[in-house]
Order: structure tokens, then C-alpha cells, then sequence
């Protein structure tokens, strides 16, 4: 590398260095918010957290890193630079330029707004009150519009909004993969649904204290290799993961004394999302590559350690006794057959993050159907809790009671992630490609499970895409691993198969 190249490099990175920091600062707060900051302080946290994300993003589009990009971008200095060096350059000065069409007084407003409909959407959820949240929601659907008009709408509004989460998405292509999806597990819903034969699982719904619940999901969390000195766990409403740093990423969880399994599949999924970040290459940490490539990819490791390992017969037959220790009243009369089968039991239901592994993609189908109507079809938001109850009632044959188990259920859309929620059934897609070669390069896979040995199955993972950071994007990825383009029929084949047998169909 040129002296001078070598120069501009150094100041660029130190430049990163800088917003790495203003953003480490900002999640850090941001996780405060969610895990049991004071109410009262909650308008003027936000106000903090909108203040030094727009300086931030003040550096992020500033004139000097304007000039940093104009010359590490030169087709003769990016010869100069390394792959990961290339790609850093690339991810910043797309970052860069969709960025500095936004005003920044305007990205501030926006990100005050958001933080503060966040801890708001708690209290109008618990109340099931629309339309005391619905103004605060028009605003943020609004703003979203007019960034959109900022950065330059794609072939559709909505596509603009799904590169943000899943690079090159496109609502043609989605239409598609849930298309062919849809077709294929609607009858399977159907059969199962109809099948005479249904796990039991109502032992999963008696009292379960707290403090046992804890202790076991811990347990399970360390066993699968989650790194407690880079990480903790905490209680929120809606389970999160957050990164502060590559040595600090943290997750949450709910426990509900009435439901047992509940606890231990969102610490299982939130714990899939820490393992990716917490094996990104440590060259990579402390820059815009020292995170999961999209959130596709992102979801299919927190549904690959929730559902392929954590709700599979191995990994029960494994931890079930842990399990029956810890509520031996509780689970007395319970095998760890039937606890599998429990867990897998298959049933129509109203609430997303508490739906089985076969209707949990008609979920996000409606919500993708619902995003699409917002932005390319100029839905009202005063319209949403009509429209969602119509597509429960057409997708799963249920209505909700009131809007806080229906339209508020999510805290995604109080953030303004528009765009975000096709990611979990893509990761799903994602998951199941990924798992079907893993098990043909590791055909030990089941009896790694059935033994506990997690760590095999965590270093082909981390060789294979945590490693990598968002130093490759997610097609590659899939495609390297997989040796093909995503393939929503490995899905389908993972759950029909699965299903059948559970069933008996």
C-alpha cells in the first residue's frame, strides 16, 4: 500500500472508529430503555439517543468522509487494498450515499420519534389501545415515505425498504419464495389441523416459577456455547439481541409462569443471533463488518438453534431430565417424547412469537402482505387493525379479541423496521438450506445433539458464515455454503417431513 493510501486508510478508519463509538453509546441506551429504565425518564432518553445518533450520522455523511470515499474508491487505490478492505470501502460508500440525501435535522426528528413510540407502543399494547398509538405510528409511516422519496424509490416503495434489512431483495422475488412457500404449506397447515391425532400439551401450561425457568435457560445457553463473559442475559416484553461491542453482545428474554416452553425457545433463538456476532472474525470488530450480513442470514441462525436443534427429539432426549429436575411436579407423568411432541404441537394461534415452527411463515406472510398495502398502495394507518384482523381470519382462521394480541402485538413498526419482518421467514428458508447441507458434510449431526456436543456444530457455523461478518453479502453466503440460490422447497421438505411424523399423516 502507498504511503498515501496508507495515510487516507488510517484517517478513514479512525473516522469509523469514531461512529462506532457514538453508536455503541446509542445501543447502550437503547437496551437501558427496554430492560427497566425509569418511565418518567423515558421522553428525555430519547431525546439523548436522537441527539448523538444524528451526530453520527452527521460523520457518517460528512464532507470529510465524503473525500475518504472519493479516493479509497479509485479503481487504482482499491487495487492497493486487501478483499476485506475493499469490501469495507463498498459497504460504507453505499452507507454514505443513501445517507446524505437525508436532511439531518430530519434524521434526528425521526430517531427521537422512534425511540420514544418504543417504550410508548408498552403501555398502548398492555391497554389494547390503537388508537391512542395510532399517531405516533401515522408520523413514523409518514417519515418513512419521505425517506424513501430521499433515497430514490426502487421498482416498487417497499423494495427500497427491503435492501435495507436483505441487500437486492425485491418484492418480485419475495412474491415469489412466499408464493411457492404458501402453496406448499397451506394443505400441509390443512391436514395437520384436521389429523385426529394431537400432541398433548396442556402440562406445558401449568405454574412454572420463574427463578427455575431462568436457571434452566441459562444452562441451555451455555451448553449451546453462548460466551457469558462477552455477553448477559435480561427480562424485557419482547425479546431482543443487541450488540454494544464484539465483547459485549447481550439478549433478552420473557419468562411466563404459565407457559414453560416459552422461555426457553425465545433464550434459544435470541442466543442464536448472540453466536453469530460473538464469532465474527476479530479483525473485523470495531467496523462497519462486525456484524451479521442481513438480517435473513441473521434469522436463520436464531431459528436454526431454536427449531432445527432446540425443538428437535435429540435435543430432548438430551436435556428433558435437566428439564423434570428443575418442576418435578410439573413434569412427573411427562417423557421427554412427550415433551418433544409438545413442543412441536401444531395449532393455529394469534400471537407471532408464540406460533409453532409450521404456521409461524403465514404470520409473517400477513405482515408482508400488510407493509406492501402501506407503502405501494397508500393504506391509511388508521386501517391496520381492520386489514390485520381480515388476514388472520383468512390466513388462520382466528380474529383477534382486541388490538394488543392483534395490530400491536410487535414492537417493530414503533421502531420503524418496515421491511424487517420477511427477514424471520426468509431465515427460516435460509435455516433449512443451511441445516441440510450441514447434516450431509456432518452425518454425526443427531448424535452430537443427542450428546450435547454443540461445539462441532458452532465451528462449521463459524467457519462457514459467522466468521465473515458483512464482509459478504447474503447471497454469497448462501450460495457458498449450499452451493445453490435460496430454495424455499428445503423448508417445505424439512417441515412436511417433520410434520407427518408428529402427525402421523
Amino acid at each position: 500500500m502507498k504511503q498515501e493510501t496508507a495515510e487516507k486508510w488510517g484517517l478513514f478508519r479512525g473516522l469509523l472508529q469514531k461512529i462506532q463509538s457514538y453508536h455503541e453509546a446509542v445501543a447502550l441506551m437503547n437496551w437501558d430503555l427496554r430492560t427497566g429504565a425509569p418511565r418518567k425518564g423515558a421522553e428525555t432518553r430519547a431525546k439523548s439517543i436522537g441527539l448523538l445518533s444524528t451526530e453520527a450520522f452527521k460523520m457518517e455523511t460528512s464532507p470529510e468522509m465524503g473525500e475518504y470515499l472519493a479516493y479509497l474508491s479509485q479503481p487504482a487505490v482499491m487495487d492497493e487494498l486487501d478483499d476485506t478492505q475493499r469490501r469495507m470501502v463498498l459497504d460504507v460508500q453505499e452507507e454514505y450515499e443513501r445517507s446524505v440525501k437525508i436532511p439531518p435535522e430530519k434524521f434526528q426528528a425521526y430517531t427521537e420519534l422512534t425511540a420514544h413510540a418504543e417504550t410508548l407502543w408498552e403501555d398502548f399494547k398492555e391497554n389494547a389501545d390503537f388508537p391512542g398509538f395510532e399517531p405516533y405510528l401515522t408520523q413514523i409511516v409518514e417519515k418513512t415515505q419521505e425517506f424513501i422519496d430521499y433515497w430514490g424509490p426502487k421498482a416498487t416503495r417497499y423494495d427500497t425498504l427491503l435492501h435495507m434489512y436483505e441487500p437486492d431483495l425485491t418484492v418480485e422475488k419475495l412474491d415469489q419464495v412466499f408464493g411457492q412457500l404458501r402453496d406448499r404449506l397451506v394443505p400441509l397447515v390443512a391436514a395437520v389441523t384436521n389429523a385426529p391425532n394431537k400432541p398433548e400439551a396442556a402440562f406445558l401450561k401449568q405454574r412454572y416459577d420463574v427463578g427455575p425457568q431462568e436457571k434452566f435457560s441459562l444452562f441451555l445457553l451455555e451448553q449451546i456455547g453462548y460466551d457469558f463473559e462477552a455477553g448477559r442475559v435480561d427480562e424485557t416484553v419482547h425479546p431482543f439481541e443487541t450488540t454494544i461491542n464484539h465483547g459485549d453482545v447481550r439478549i433478552t428474554t420473557n419468562y411466563k409462569q404459565n407457559d414453560v416452553a416459552s422461555a426457553i425457545f425465545s433464550s434459544l433463538h435470541e442466543g442464536g443471533h448472540a453466536l453469530y456476532e460473538q464469532n465474527v472474525a476479530d479483525e473485523l470488530a470495531e467496523t462497519p463488518l462486525g456484524q451479521g450480513t442481513s438480517m435473513g442470514i441473521h434469522e436463520s441462525q436464531s431459528r436454526f438453534w431454536e427449531n432445527v436443534i432446540g425443538r428437535s427429539r435429540e435435543f430432548w432426549n438430551r436435556y428433558f431430565g435437566e428439564l423434570q429436575q428443575h418442576f418435578p411436579e410439573q413434569l412427573k407423568d411427562v417423557t421427554a417424547e412427550m415433551f418433544y411432541l409438545a413442543v412441536n404441537r401444531a395449532e393455529n394461534s394469534l400471537i407471532r412469537i408464540e406460533a409453532d415452527e409450521l404456521t409461524y411463515n403465514l404470520h409473517i406472510i400477513i405482515r408482508y402482505e400488510i407493509e406492501k398495502m402501506l407503502f405501494n398502495e397508500g393504506l391509511p394507518v388508521s386501517e391496520l387493525p381492520k386489514v390485520w384482523n381480515e388476514k388472520y381470519q383468512t390466513y388462520l382462521g382466528l380474529t383477534p379479541p382486541d388490538d394488543g394480541v392483534g395490530v400491536l402485538q410487535d414492537v417493530h413498526w414503533s421502531g420503524g423496521l418496515f421491511g424487517y419482518f420477511p427477514s424471520y421467514a426468509l431465515g427460516n428458508m435460509y435455516a433449512a438450506q443451511i441445516a441440510g447441507t450441514l447434516r450431509k458434510e456432518m452425518p454425526e449431526l443427531d448424535a452430537l445433539v443427542e450428546a450435547g456436543n454443540f461445539q462441532p456444530i458452532k465451528e462449521w457455523l463459524t467457519d462457514k458464515i459467522y466468521k465473515y461478518g458483512k464482509s459478504r453479502k447474503p447471497a454469497e453466503i448462501i450460495k457458498a455454503v449450499t452451493g445453490e440460490d435460496l430454495n424455499p422447497d428445503y423448508l417445505a421438505d424439512y417441515l412436511e417431513q417433520k410434520f407427518k411424523s408428529i402427525y402421523g399423516l
